[in-house]
């Protein structure tokens, strides 16, 4: 068992560099350019043995959304042959796919949800 604290890293002194007139040259850090994290969208896919009123429910309880919203992403679904549930980091889009296709298993429906990057 340690029972030393953690010692914070110390960062090598930054020495200003004298040009030849006498002047001090102040370093600046340049700031680090991050891209944000590629999205996901989850879609969920058509079939003819999914009853719509589970779809709905499925869409509520996974992607917080309102009966109404819930109603038009089953009906694009159904004509579509395909709708777009939510966008989210790939790390989450996976947890959601995996959650409908559970839910589906479980009420023994052939439901399929899929996750696609967003270019």
């Amino acid at each position: 068992m340690a029972t030393k604290k953690p010692q914070n890293p110390t960062l090598p002194p930054v020495t200003p560099h004298t040009p030849e007139g006498g002047e001090s040259v102040v370093l600046e850090r340049l700031a680090q350019k991050i891209q944000p994290p590629q999205m996901y969208q989850v879609a969920m896919l058509n079939d003819d043995y999914t009853p719509m009123e589970f779809v709905v429910m499925v869409i509520q309880e996974f992607f917080g959304k309102d009966r109404e919203s819930a109603t038009q992403i089953m009906l694009k679904i159904h004509l579509d042959g395909k709708g777009i549930c939510g966008v989210y980091s790939r790390d989450v889009a996976a947890t959601k796919v995996d959650q409908v296709l559970d839910a589906a298993k479980q009420a023994g429906h052939p439901l399929q949800c899929v996750s696609e990057p967003i270019e």
